[in-house]
């Protein structure tokens, strides 16, 4: 909840704040909500692509270790790098906008919380590059 939604709900404390007040916070608390959902969907897309990359490229590793080279157009491992990538720049974009927005929302609601989602964001980020540096050497 926002800093001071307890003292605006407390009969004791009067009724100096506002019924508007009161849902202008709300409203505020609802937006800043609703820009945490949007920011861990950027997040579970990039996982999804990421991972699903990663074991693409494993599975046909392990599938095709003995098989000729085959001429393909494109091949399992320029697939899972292509998808590592889309990821990373799906987290990297959700990063941003996360950011662009909550800095636009702060600038109105001064006792916005601090966002969390973000740092999950910075954890998966990290782990794309570690895959994609695992596709790229060849692990």
């Amino acid at each position: 909840m926002a800093k001071g939604w307890h003292k605006m709900n407390d009969p004791a404390a009067g009724s100096t704040t506002s019924q508007r007040e009161i849902s202008t916070t709300l409203a505020f608390e609802r937006t800043r909500i609703a820009y945490e959902r949007t920011m861990m969907a950027w997040i579970r897309t990039a996982t999804s692509l990421i991972t699903f990359g990663f074991a693409v490229y494993k599975f046909f590793q392990f599938e095709l270790k003995d098989a000729p080279p085959a001429n393909m157009l494109v091949g399992p491992r320029a697939f899972g790098l292509v998808l590592i990538v889309i990821g990373l720049l799906s987290v990297v974009l959700g990063m941003v906008e996360h950011a662009r927005d909550l800095t636009s929302l702060r600038s109105q609601y001064v006792g916005m919380p601090r966002s969390l989602s973000g740092l999950v964001g910075i954890v998966v980020a990290a782990l794309g590059l570690l895959a994609l540096v695992a596709v790229v050497v060849r692990a």
